[in-house]
């Protein structure tokens, strides 16, 4: 493909087609044209990838699609949550205290893998073994990052507790 391939034209273009396309395989207009558009953001962001393709709109269904997906998995996991009681969907969001707002922001700053389990096991309060089935890793690789979290964690909120102390 041409690598000073126009991707307004190409939006232009082939935007319509590909979500119907993906409208039709997963049956929520809705979540098409967000997977679409996240496509294009990507492409933007990384146009490698499109470059290389020998046919850029096969390619940028093919990347909607699993986007999609990771969003079908991702709600998937939420609604066992939901299920499993452990998360009341009627519930108004609580109110958001200074300790709320320092914990995420501590949760923010960990390591991707390490705050899913954190926030899978102490949130959501899910089991290791459930976690681990969840993010594919090992029970031990699980505690593991329990173990990392908690002590960062410990680490961050007792600097912003300093902080807010001498400020």
């Amino acid at each position: 493909m041409d690598p000073d391939i126009d991707l307004r034209d190409l939006y232009a273009a082939s935007a319509g087609r590909l979500v119907a396309q993906l409208y039709g395989m997963i049956g929520d207009f809705a979540e098409a044209q967000d997977a679409v558009q996240e496509a294009f953001a990507r492409t933007l962001a990384k146009p490698a990838g499109i470059q290389r393709a020998a046919n850029p709109e096969a390619w940028l269904f093919r990347v909607a699609l699993n986007i999609s997906r990771s969003r079908h998995r991702r709600r998937m996991v939420f609604d066992k949550i939901l299920r499993s009681g452990r998360l009341h969907a009627d519930l108004a969001a609580p109110p958001l205290s200074p300790d709320h707002v320092a914990l995420v922001a501590a949760l923010q700053r960990l390591p991707r893998a390490t705050r899913e389990a954190v926030v899978l096991h102490h949130i959501a309060d899910l089991p290791i073994a459930e976690v681990a089935t969840i993010l594919r890793a090992s029970p031990e690789s699980i505690r593991t990052r329990l173990h990392r979290g908690r002590k960062a964690l410990a680490a961050f909120l007792r600097d912003a507790e300093m902080e807010n102390t001498n400020a």
